[in-house]
């Protein structure tokens, strides 16, 4: 008899063709996103669950199912899964690092450069019929090229979006938990490490692209903000709650910084309304690494993590490792 197995939303349905030839699936391709008490009840008698990051797979949620061996989550990020717990409870955790890097790195430069250009604010100008002759000032922007580039996070994305600011001839900075190795700063484009103050106050377009935690929770808010540049942008692909939403719209509102660029929110998909309210932003519904190839690496790097964590291999993205073979 194959193990049990829960897909807890839609996915491509070649990854199911796939795990079917390991597990018995209940596999949700309806795409209800479950409560805590229906994951509770959908995870009763399965050794793996294969997530994303719509499920919060809490400490409850496990002790309710103390047979289970493996979550997989379909993302880099892991914050809707309580890892210490899992830890506890003998369960192995994976996530999906690496495959999702580039295109992420491209979404960042592509909310960037439509913050910095004010593309999104100009097109509802023009699809309003608000276009009646070309004006000199019409929607002024900032330039991209040749300005300082702000990274908070420099992990693999953080030095992807720095490796394509070589060709925008821009200046590099970075705030990270510790200094990159000299060669990948240099493969960075020269990119240079400085305290958080410094890189606020001096980046021209500042990108986010750290870890969600209980330490980096409105790691950007109303302080923070106050110490960037009038003109400055600010882009967040990372997480909500890295930034206090309620600070940053008063911040554009106010003019305070220019613009920005969102794809994630605190409390999404119910995010703050009054974003709506705001001409100079940019939002876009979570999908930085929403490319169709992204996506279907994220969904088979998943799907080998959990065929692996309940075999006798080891789990390629094992994130708890008390748990390595």
């Amino acid at each position: 008899m194959k193990p049990k197995i829960l897909v807890t939303r839609a996915v491509f349905p070649e990854i199911i063709d796939l795990l079917v030839q390991h597990f018995e699936i209940e596999s949700n391709q309806g795409d209800r996103i479950y409560t805590e008490s229906e994951l509770i009840a959908k995870l009763r008698g399965k050794i793996g669950v294969f997530t994303t990051p719509s499920e919060r797979i809490s400490a409850a949620v496990m002790a309710a199912n103390r047979q289970l061996k493996a979550i997989c989550n379909m993302a880099v990020g892991f914050n809707n899964i309580d890892l210490e717990a899992a830890t506890r409870a003998g369960i192995m955790v994976t996530n999906t690092p690496e495959v999702l890097n580039q295109t992420t790195a491209d979404f960042a430069w592509a909310l960037m450069l439509a913050a910095a250009r004010r593309v999104t604010e100009s097109e509802h100008w023009l699809r309003a019929g608000q276009w009646q002759q070309w004006r000199f000032d019409t929607f002024l922007g900032a330039d991209v090229h040749g300005a300082t580039l702000g990274i908070l996070g420099m992990g693999r994305i953080g030095q992807a979006i720095a490796r394509r600011s070589l060709g925008f001839d821009m200046r590099v900075l970075y705030h990270n938990r510790s200094r990159l190795p000299a060669g990948q700063e240099a493969q960075a484009n020269s990119a240079t490490l400085v305290s958080k103050e410094e890189l606020l106050r001096s980046a021209d377009h500042l990108i986010l692209v750290l870890p969600y935690s209980p330490q980096t929770h409105h790691a950007i808010g109303a302080a923070e903000l106050a110490l960037m540049k009038p003109g400055a942008t600010l882009v967040n692909i990372a997480r909500g709650g890295i930034v206090d939403d309620v600070a940053l719209i008063a911040a554009l509102r106010e003019r305070r910084i220019a613009a920005a660029g969102l794809d994630v929110f605190e409390n999404e998909p119910r995010f703050n309304p009054d974003f709506l309210t705001l001409p100079n932003v940019v939002l876009t519904p979570h999908i930085a690494s929403a490319s169709e190839s992204t996506r279907r690496a994220m969904a088979y790097c998943a799907a080998e993590n959990l065929i692996a964590a309940l075999s006798s291999a080891q789990p390629p993205n094992l994130l708890n490792p008390e748990f390595r073979r």
